[in-house]
């Protein structure tokens, strides 16, 4: 971590630790994601039937709250992630940080806002 003027560091219990944290969070659910996904696809050269029955228990509610919980985890990851690489690499990285993070999640905010509306709205019986 990055030491500030006053000697402590820059994360230590503000925006940047929760950034740190949910970027922990996201990574880990999007990896739980991806090791499912592999072993539910596998399914359809091993047992069809069980793949199409696992496939049938995607189209529930329930599975479209985890879906928009999905996009919300890969789109914040992905935000934060553009702004970690900018923290490390650009020399002002360290300076605005706090306000990069404020506007990862308001993008994150508009981008997830639309994306959500759109799917539970279709997974809820709109057309």
């Amino acid at each position: 971590m990055s030491k500030t003027p006053t000697g402590g560091t820059l994360y230590r219990g503000r925006e940047g630790m929760w950034s740190w944290v949910g970027h922990r969070v996201t990574g880990v659910v999007i990896f739980f994601f991806l090791l499912v996904h592999v072993l539910d696809t596998s399914l359809v050269r091993v047992a069809p039937e069980a793949y199409d029955a696992v496939i049938g228990t995607y189209k529930t509610w329930y599975m479209a709250l985890g879906e928009t919980g999905l996009v919300a985890a890969i789109l914040f990851h992905a935000l934060n992630g553009i702004r970690i690489i900018l923290v490390d690499f650009w020399a002002k990285g360290p300076k605005y940080q706090r306000q990069m993070l404020w506007a990862v999640l308001g993008v994150w905010l508009v981008l997830f806002a639309g994306f959500a509306i759109r799917h539970l709205s279709l997974a809820f019986g709109g057309h």
